[in-house]
């Protein structure tokens, strides 16, 4: 069965720093482009970063310079490094795999998700 499953999430002050982990289980994990998107109470998901089978990337604005994103295709692994934390980005963190990059990055679409890990910034 395929299996996405995040970890790492958890409460830290403004300023401080995460890492999520994103670990698949019964896919073929490198030929998936994997993303992070987040959820915030009374919002719609958003993205926040991708990275693709050649290791390209690409990230929200306004993540960008904060967090990075990056994969182990040796451990079936993706992470989100988030640094320099603000309220903004309490949210519960998803991530997801995705054949095509272009339809996860421009209409959220994968074809497997995993069930999420909260983040919580306090200012």
């Amino acid at each position: 069965e395929e299996q996405l499953v995040e970890s790492g999430g958890g409460l830290v002050q403004a300023g401080g720093s995460l890492r999520l982990s994103c670990t698949a289980s019964g896919l073929s994990f490198d030929e998936y482009t994997i993303g992070w998107f987040r959820q915030a109470p009374g919002k719609e998901r958003e993205k926040v970063a991708y990275i693709n089978t050649d290791y390209s990337t690409d990230y929200q604005d306004s993540v960008k310079g904060r967090f990075t994103i990056s994969r182990d295709n040796a451990k079936n692994m993706a992470y989100l490094q988030m640094d320099s934390l603000n309220p903004e980005d309490t949210a519960v963190y998803y991530c997801a795999a995705a054949l095509r990059a272009w339809n996860l990055w421009n209409h959220g679409q994968a074809d497997y998700w995993g069930q999420g890990t909260q983040v919580t910034v306090s200012s």
